[in-house]
């Protein structure tokens, strides 16, 4: 497999290296020559398949220059029942009386998110990338955070030989627990930093020191080299491709459709990709007939489904889906460069237009293109919080902020369309994650006011029957390690100067 960048530039790199790398040369995102196919009698070949036989099946087509044998001891190791329960990502029929509706659950890792499925195999990936293409260099996984990745990306990488993790994270956006788990977290080979501002300062931040070609050198001639734990890297986006089509897989475990029949995906989502993952799903041969993009009030992605301007030159809100509090989709990028026939020019115009004025906008086709496939809408938090008592009152399930925007938005297509698709519903992270938030909604306005986090998580254990993940127990208890807060201009300098301290 050989990668190029959606910015025109082919380096010829494989696997290996465009992992280590994490982003092009000419700043773009890398992403196959060439997607593989599955047929249909492959996809119900998955049928009966556990989690990590299919993780082998997709990724050795993904990665075909890996040995079979190597990916496959990474897979049984990053999904361990210790790590994951007995299973990776459990599909859950919505309502015994419908057999329409159905919840992926992606958030049974070691930090109660959807991102430690592809950063417990990431770590795993990169050392073996290394080891191939980058000598004797260590590795610097230099990531920016909403809120799940950081930590974990900490985890992931926590204690990994040649590796240091530097993540950066808004020091106002995100929740009580992400925030904890991030700053409480122990490693000799982590730093956690706090921005003044919101995610896309964060990330404006990382992208312009890896373009940075004067650092990047002075890193690399002293034995440094950065990449990335962000969905940025080829190597974070390609295993959350896996969890579509095990989804599919338990539907035909138990003859809830039949191969072939199409289904409805709807994703909460910020830097757009968890969703893209199902678009390359449905572009490897996944049966998909609609893709629906959930944004809370921060609703660049739903505005630019609708009308093809793509707008971050707009009002930034804290909501209390704070992992999607986003206005740059850096994943964006990737879709526009397939949907408009894999054509770099149309693509470094569209990028160049977002840096230099803060939006661009689509031609008609290409607009077309993209509404065929994909449905946008938003819930502001008050349509969040509702939604949460309806989907807990309705189905006994109690679910997060972010899953909940998904929700929200799916009614409201449901409502206007009637589309009779069967529909997975992707749970992102726990509930007890976003507690202040999931608490009020089912007992009631304002009931987290003068409760601790601790208490919240019990109260709503109690009530629900859902055990609290060990990961979020007692985290106000533990030792703050990583108390640094500076701003955006600053982390260039704090970088380098963690990384070269010892040199």
């Amino acid at each position: 497999m050989k990668y190029i960048s959606t910015r025109g530039l082919d380096e010829g790199l494989d696997t290996a290296s465009a992992i280590i790398k994490g982003i092009a040369s000419d700043g773009g995102l890398l992403v196959p020559r060439e997607l593989p196919l599955l047929s249909e009698s492959e996809i119900a070949a998955l049928s009966g398949m556990d989690y990590k036989e299919i993780a082998c099946e997709i990724l050795s087509r993904l990665m075909d220059d890996f040995p079979y044998d190597e990916l496959r001891s990474y897979i049984e190791e990053a999904y361990s029942e210790e790590k994951f329960g007995e299973t990776v990502a459990p599909l859950v029929q919505m309502n015994k009386y419908n057999d329409k509706e159905y919840l992926l659950e992606l958030w049974h890792g070691p930090t109660a998110a959807f991102k430690d499925i592809a950063l417990q195999l990431l770590p795993h990936l990169m050392t073996a990338s290394a080891a191939k293409n980058a000598g004797n260099s260590d590795i610097c996984v230099l990531t920016a955070t909403s809120g799940d990745t950081g930590k974990a990306a900490l985890e992931g990488f926590r204690g990994v030989e040649g590796t240091k993790v530097v993540v950066f994270y808004p020091s106002q956006g995100v929740s009580e627990a992400q925030k904890l788990q991030m700053v409480t977290q122990e490693g000799s080979n982590l730093m956690v930093c706090g921005v003044r501002g919101c995610f896309d300062d964060a990330q404006t931040g990382v992208k312009s020191i890896f373009n940075d070609g004067e650092l990047t050198k002075k890193l690399s001639d002293s034995g440094i080299l950065l990449s990335s734990a962000n969905s940025i890297n080829w190597g974070r986006l390609a295993p959350q491709i896996v969890y579509y089509f095990s989804a599919y897989a338990r539907l035909l475990d138990t003859e809830k459709l039949v191969c072939g029949e199409k289904i409805n995906i709807v994703v909460p989502t910020g830097n757009f990709g968890n969703i893209l993952s199902a678009w390359y799903a449905m572009k490897m041969g996944l049966p998909v007939n609609k893709l629906i993009c959930a944004s809370n009030r921060n609703k660049v992605l739903s505005d630019f489904f609708r009308n093809g301007i793509y707008n971050a030159k707009r009002e930034f809100y804290k909501t209390n889906s704070p992992s999607m509090d986003i206005l740059i989709s850096n994943n964006l990028e990737r879709l526009m460069f397939e949907i408009s026939g894999r054509d770099s020019n149309k693509v470094n115009k569209w990028m160049s237009d977002l840096a230099d004025k803060g939006c661009y906008s689509v031609d008609q086709t290409t607009l077309k293109k993209i509404q065929e496939i994909f449905v946008g809408g938003f819930a502001d938090d008050f349509g969040t919080v509702k939604t949460i008592k309806d989907v807990y009152d309705r189905y006994d399930h109690c679910v997060d902020t972010h899953t909940a925007v998904g929700f929200n938005v799916y009614e409201r297509y449901f409502a206007r369309s009637g589309d009779p698709a069967k529909t997975v519903f992707v749970s992102t992270a726990s509930p007890f994650k976003f507690a202040e938030a999931v608490s009020s909604a089912i007992f009631g306005e304002g009931y987290h006011k003068g409760r601790s986090s601790e208490v919240l998580m019990k109260e709503l254990s109690d009530e629900t029957g859902l055990e609290i993940p060990g990961t979020l127990l007692q985290l106000s208890l533990k030792e703050v390690i990583h108390s640094m807060i500076i701003d955006e201009n600053e982390m260039k300098e704090t970088v380098e100067a963690y990384l070269l301290k010892e040199k």
